[in-house]
C-alpha cells in the first residue's frame, strides 16, 4: 500500500454524522495487550443543540485520499467532557468493553481457583462469559496449568497477567479476544500483517512533510541470556529448579506446580527479556498500516546500528490541524 498525500479519517456507527462534520482533532492509541485501545476525538460544537450520546460505538478508518482507508475497530464511549468558549466537546472511547452499567461484570472483582487445565480452554472460560469470541494462537492453547488462583481482581486484569506470565498479550477487537504471543506478525483476528518498511528522506529536516526522527534507548538491565524458574516436587518433597538459556540467569520469585509449567514460564521470559533490551522511539508520517504487535523493518537509509527487523508494542497517531496526519511508534528489539 503506497502511502498517499491527503491524509483523510472516517467515523462510522453512533453519531458518525456529526462526527465526521464537526472533528476538529483525533488521536488513536493502538497498544500491545496490556493497555487497551483508546480513541480521542476533538470536536467543535457550536450552535450544537445538546451532547451526542453516550450509547453505542463508534467506528474509525484512516488512511489518505490516494490510497484508501484501514480499519481501525470499534470503540466504546467512556467519557464526554464539554469546554465553554470556545464550544468544544472531548470525547474518550476504548476498544475494551467499559461502560457504566457493566451488564456481564466485566469490572467485578472475584475470587476463584483454576485448574488442572489449559491456557486456552481458561482464557475462553474468562471471556465467553462476556459475550466476547475469543481467539487464542496455537503455540498457547495448549499450555498446561496445574493451579492458578484469581485473588481478588478482575477478569481483566487476571487474564492481562496470566498472559504475561507467558509472554502473551491480550486484547478486546470489535466481538473478538485474543490471546497471541507478543511480537508475533498477527492482526486480533488472527491474520497475517504486512511487514511496514520505513526510510529516510535525503533531506530529512523539521517541517516537511515527510520529517522522520528517532530515539534508540538502551536498558543493559535486560541482557539476560537465561531464566532460571522453580517448581514444588510432590513426590520428592522438595523445590527444584528449571534453567533456560546461559547465564546470567535472570531469577523469576514466582513457583510453578510442576516441571512443565516452569519450564513454559521461563521459557517466555527468555523471549521477553531479549525482546526489551532495546527500545526505539520513532515520530514519522502517518502511515495507517502500522500497528502494536506488527513488523517494522528500518531499511538501509537509517543508521546501521537502527537497521533490520522491530516489533511494534504502540502506535499512537494524530490527525491534527497544525501538523497534520502522524504516528509515534514504540518498538522493541527482536530476541531473533
Amino acid at each position: 500500500m503506497a502511502q498517499g498525500f491527503t491524509p483523510i479519517v472516517e467515523f462510522y456507527g453512533a453519531n458518525a454524522a456529526l462526527l465526521n462534520q464537526r472533528i476538529m482533532r483525533w488521536r488513536h492509541t493502538d497498544a500491545a495487550g496490556i493497555e487497551s485501545d483508546r480513541l480521542e476525538l476533538t470536536l467543535n460544537i457550536e450552535g450544537l443543540e445538546g451532547l451526542p450520546s453516550m450509547s453505542g460505538k463508534i467506528g474509525l478508518r484512516v488512511g489518505y485520499k490516494e490510497s484508501g482507508l484501514v480499519e481501525k475497530g470499534e470503540f466504546a464511549i467512556t467519557q464526554r467532557t464539554p469546554v465553554l468558549f470556545p464550544m468544544r466537546l472531548m470525547i474518550v472511547a476504548t476498544a475494551a468493553p467499559f461502560s457504566m452499567v457493566d451488564p456481564s461484570g466485566y469490572r467485578q472483582r472475584r475470587s476463584a481457583s483454576y485448574g488442572p487445565t489449559t491456557l486456552g480452554a481458561l482464557f475462553r472460560q474468562m471471556v465467553e462469559r462476556h459475550g466476547f469470541s475469543a481467539r487464542v494462537a496455537p503455540a498457547l492453547e495448549g499450555i498446561a496449568i496445574a493451579h492458578i488462583d484469581q485473588s481478588n481482581e478482575s477478569d481483566m486484569a487476571f487474564i492481562t497477567r496470566l498472559a504475561k506470565r507467558y509472554c502473551a498479550v491480550t486484547k478486546p477487537f470489535n466481538e473478538l479476544y485474543v490471546l497471541a504471543e507478543a511480537g508475533q506478525v498477527k492482526t486480533l483476528s488472527l491474520k497475517q500483517l504486512p511487514e511496514v518498511k520505513l526510510s529516510v528522506t535525503l533531506d530529512n529536516r523539521p517541517g516537511d512533510r515527510a520529517f522522520i526522527t528517532a530515539t534508540l534507548n538502551e536498558n543493559t538491565r535486560s541482557k539476560y541470556q537465561g531464566s532460571r524458574v522453580t517448581w514444588w516436587d510432590v513426590a520428592a518433597g522438595r523445590q527444584r529448579v528449571v534453567q533456560v538459556g546461559v547465564a546470567p540467569f535472570k531469577t523469576l520469585r514466582q513457583r510453578c506446580q510442576n516441571e512443565a509449567e516452569a519450564r513454559a514460564v521461563a521459557e517466555a521470559e527468555l523471549r521477553r527479556a531479549g525482546r526489551e533490551g532495546l527500545e526505539l522511539l520513532i515520530d514519522c508520517p502517518g502511515n495507517p498500516l502500522l500497528s502494536a504487535e506488527g513488523l517494522l523493518r528500518l531499511d538501509e537509509t537509517w543508521p546501521s546500528y537502527m537497521q533490520g527487523r522491530w516489533s511494534i508494542t504502540k502506535v499512537v497517531n494524530v490527525g491534527d490541524p497544525v501538523t497534520g496526519y502522524r504516528s509515534s511508534i514504540t518498538a522493541g528489539g527482536l530476541s531473533t
